[in-house]
C-alpha cells in the first residue's frame, strides 16, 4: 500500500507544476496586462500601483519557498540516485557517496583530484591513448575527503 505524502508536499509539488506551465504564464501577462489597462481608469493611483506591487510580492515571497521545497526534494532524490550508481559500479569510489557533506574545503580537494584525472585524460587521448579507466584514488586523496585506507569515515 502506498503511504500517503503529507499535505505540504502534495501542495508544493501541485503548486510547482502548476505555475511551471504556459498556460500560467499566459495567465500571469494577462493580470499584468489587466492591470496596465486599468491605470487610466484609476488615473494610476498610488492605490492602482500597490495593488501590482503587493500582489507580486505576496506571489513571489510564497513561491521562493514552494521552488525550494520542491528543489530540496529533488535534489535529495537526485543524490539518492547517484548515490546507488557509484555504489553498484564495479570501480567506482565509493568515498564519493557523501561528497555533499563535505566542508569546501574538502570537497575542493576531491574537486582537484578530478581535475588532475581530467587533464590526465586529456594529455592521453593527445598521445592516441583511451578516455576509459578508472584510477585508484590514493591515500592522501583518501585522507582529504576524511576517510580512512578503509573507506570508512
Amino acid at each position: 500500500m502506498a503511504s500517503r505524502k503529507p499535505w505540504f508536499m502534495r501542495f508544493a509539488t501541485g503548486a510547482a507544476r502548476a505555475t511551471g506551465k504556459p498556460a500560467t504564464f499566459v495567465l500571469a501577462v494577462a493580470v499584468v496586462v489587466a492591470w496596465a489597462l486599468t491605470g487610466p481608469l484609476f488615473g494610476f493611483s498610488d492605490t492602482w500601483q500597490l495593488v501590482i506591487n503587493t500582489s507580486t510580492t505576496i506571489i513571489t515571497f510564497l513561491m521562493v519557498f514552494l521552488i525550494q521545497s520542491t528543489q530540496n526534494r529533488d535534489s535529495e532524490a537526485m543524490h539518492v540516485k547517484m548515490d546507488e550508481l557509484i555504489r553498484a559500479l564495479q570501480g567506482a569510489h565509493n568515498a564519493l557517496l557523501d561528497l555533499e557533506e563535505l566542508d569546501d574545503d574538502k570537497l575542493d580537494a576531491v574537486r582537484e583530484r578530478y581535475r588532475k584525472l581530467a587533464e590526465k585524460a586529456r594529455v592521453d587521448i593527445e598521445a592516441g591513448g583511451l578516455d576509459i579507466g578508472c584510477d585508484d584514488i590514493d591515500g592522501d586523496s583518501q585522507r582529504e575527503m576524511g576517510k580512512d585506507e578503509g573507506g570508512s569515515a
